[in-house]
C-alpha cells in the first residue's frame, strides 16, 4: 500500500500505525504478565483504580484547573473566544508531571513505607526533598520555555503572538 493511500485508509503514517501495533502489544504482554500473577487482585486493583481516578482525581484536577483559568482570567471558552491563554500550558504541564510523580512516590515522599530502608538498604528520607526539586526544575524549565517563547514572539521569530 502506498504512503498516500494507507493515509487516506488509515488516517496516519505507517510509522504511526508500527509504533500503535508494538504500544499494544506491549500493553498486552503487561497485562498477561499482570495477570498470571493473580488475576482477582489484579482485577481489584484496576477497578480501585478506575474509581479512585473517576471519583477523586478527575474532580481534583478538573477544579484545580478551572481555578487556574479563573485565575487567568479566561470566562468560557476565553475572552477572544479563541480558547485558554497559551502560558497557561505552561503552568498545566508541570502541575500535571509533578502530580503525577507525587501519586506514584506518596508512600516514599509522606514517609509511610518504613520498611523501605530494611529491604533496600538505601535511606527512605530523601524523597520529599528530591520530588520538591524536580518539581522546581520542572516550573522553570517551563517558565525558560515560556519566555523564550515571549521573546521569540516580540521578536518576529514565533509562531504568533502569545495573549
Amino acid at each position: 500500500m502506498t504512503g498516500g493511500r494507507l493515509r487516506s485508509r488509515y488516517g496516519g503514517s505507517g510509522l504511526h500505525l508500527v509504533l500503535m501495533v508494538c504500544s499494544l502489544a506491549l500493553a498486552a504482554y503487561a497485562g498477561l504478565r499482570l495477570l498470571a500473577d493473580d488475576p482477582v487482585v489484579a482485577a481489584v486493583w484496576f477497578a480501585g483504580a478506575a474509581l479512585a481516578h473517576d471519583l477523586v482525581l478527575l474532580p481534583a484536577y478538573s477544579a484545580l484547573d478551572r481555578a487556574a483559568q479563573a485565575a487567568a482570567g479566561v470566562r468560557g471558552r476565553g475572552d477572544d473566544g479563541r480558547g485558554p491563554r497559551p502560558w497557561l500550558n505552561h503552568v498545566r504541564v508541570p502541575a500535571l508531571l509533578s502530580g503525577l510523580l507525587l501519586l506514584v512516590w506518596l508512600p516514599l515522599i509522606f514517609g509511610l513505607a518504613e520498611e523501605y530502608e530494611q529491604v533496600t538498604g538505601m535511606p527512605g528520607d530523601v524523597f520529599a526533598g528530591r520530588w520538591l526539586l524536580v518539581t522546581a526544575a520542572l516550573f522553570g524549565a517551563s517558565a525558560l520555555l515560556l519566555v523564550g517563547r515571549v521573546l521569540a514572539a516580540r521578536t518576529g521569530r514565533g509562531g504568533g503572538p502569545l495573549r
